[in-house]
C-alpha cells in the first residue's frame, strides 16, 4: 500500500507515567512499536520532539511544518502520520494544511490514554492514521482519530477525556475507517495553499482575548501593550462584544496589529448582525472575521499572514484568503 513516514512529537500516544502524572517519554519507534501495520505498508521514523502538546511553541509548531516539507521532497514517500498531543493538535494540524500543497495526505493521530493502558487508544489510532495515509490523496491535511476521518480546517478537540475526542462542530463528518478500509463522505473544500515561511528568529507574538459579562478592554490593550503583533478577539454569540472593545481594536489596527474575530460559540460563522460592540462594528474598527475557525485555529491563520509579509494590508488579505470560498460567502450572505 505504501511507504509512510511516522513524524513523533509526543503527546499522550507517547506518555508514560512519571511518579505523579504522565507525560511524554516514548521516541517514536517505542510508539509505532505498538500498532499493528496495514497490509502491505512500510513506515519509517522520524523522531522529531518528545512533549506534552500544551508545551508546545511557534517554532516547534514550524519545525513540524518545515520537516513535513522535507519529508515530501523525497517522491518515494507515499504519505506522512504524524503523532502528537491532542491539546494542540487542532492547531498544529491547521498550520500544516495552510500551507500543504501535495497531493498525499499528511495524517494527525493521538491518543487519549497513555501507551501500555489495558484499553489505550494509540494503537487503534495509529493503524487507522497509517491507513488513512496510505490510501487517500487530494484531501489535505487530516485528522484521524477514535475510527473518524476529519479535515484539519474545523476540527477541534471537543471532548476532555472521551475517546471520541475531535469533531468539527460547524460540518459533516468527513469519513470512517472500519474493517481495514477508510470511507469518505465528502470532499473538503481549501483555500489555495501558502508557501512555507522562513524560521523567523523570533516569532511574532499572537494572543487570544475572549469576551464576557463585564469583560471591558484591559486585557486587549494589555496584549497590544506586550508587543502582541497580531490578536484573535474570541467574541460572544455571532462575534460580540462592546464599544469600549471596537474602541481598543480601531486604534490597535491603526498601529499595524492584525486582529482577527471568531466566537466562543461552538458551531457556526461569524456574523455580522448586531451594532453597539457588535460584529457590525467590530469588523467596520478592523477586525478580519474567520468564519467558522475557532480561536485556536483563528490564530493560526494570523500566524502564518504575519510570517508572510510585513505589509499590513497584504496581511489583511492574506487572513481573509485563508478562508475558504464557501466561508467567504457565507460572511458575505450574512
Amino acid at each position: 500500500m505504501g511507504r509512510i513516514v511516522v513524524i513523533s512529537t509526543g503527546g499522550t500516544i507517547a506518555s508514560r507515567w512519571q511518579g505523579t502524572g504522565f507525560a511524554a517519554d516514548a521516541d517514536g519507534r517505542e510508539v509505532m512499536a505498538t500498532a499493528p501495520l496495514p497490509e502491505g505498508t512500510t513506515v519509517e521514523v522520524v523522531d522529531l520532539f518528545r512533549v506534552n502538546s500544551p508545551r508546545l511553541t511557534t517554532a516547534h509548531q514550524l519545525t513540524l511544518l518545515r520537516t513535513v516539507h522535507e519529508v515530501l521532497a523525497d517522491p518515494g514517500v507515499d504519505g506522512i502520520v504524524v503523532t502528537h498531543g491532542t491539546d494542540t493538535l487542532e492547531e498544529s494540524a491547521f498550520l500544516v494544511d495552510l500551507h500543504h500543497h501535495d497531493e498525499r495526505s499528511v495524517v494527525f493521530t493521538g491518543a487519549q490514554l497513555p501507551m501500555g493502558t489495558a484499553e489505550g487508544d494509540g494503537p487503534g489510532n495509529l493503524y487507522d492514521a497509517l491507513l488513512t495515509a496510505a490510501t487517500t490523496r487530494g484531501l489535505g491535511v487530516l485528522v484521524s482519530f477514535a475510527g473518524r476521518v476529519h479535515a484539519a480546517r474545523g476540527t477541534v478537540k471537543t471532548q476532555a477525556v472521551a475517546l471520541d475526542a475531535f469533531a468539527d462542530p460547524s460540518r459533516e463528518l468527513l469519513g470512517k475507517v472500519g474493517f481495514g478500509k477508510v470511507t469518505l463522505l465528502r470532499t473538503p473544500r481549501r483555500p489555495q495553499p501558502l508557501p512555507v515561511p522562513a524560521m523567523p528568529e523570533v516569532p511574532p507574538r499572537v494572543d487570544m482575548v475572549m469576551h464576557h459579562a463585564d469583560g471591558d478592554a484591559v486585557l486587549f490593550e494589555a496584549a497590544v501593550a506586550a508587543g502582541a503583533r497580531g490578536i484573535v478577539l474570541i467574541g460572544t454569540g455571532a462575534g460580540n462584544a462592546t464599544p469600549e472593545i471596537v474602541d481598543a481594536v480601531r486604534a490597535a489596527v491603526e498601529r499595524g496589529v492584525l486582529v482577527a474575530l471568531t466566537t466562543r460559540v461552538a458551531a457556526g460563522p461569524v456574523t455580522e448582525i448586531y451594532t453597539h460592540g457588535g460584529a457590525v462594528d467590530l469588523v467596520a474598527a478592523g477586525a478580519v472575521p474567520t468564519g467558522t475557525l475557532r480561536a485556536g485555529q483563528a490564530r493560526i491563520a494570523v500566524l502564518s499572514a504575519l510570517l508572510a509579509t510585513d505589509d499590513t494590508a497584504e496581511r489583511v488579505r492574506i487572513l481573509r484568503e485563508s478562508l475558504t470560498p464557501a466561508e467567504r460567502e457565507a460572511l458575505v450572505e450574512a
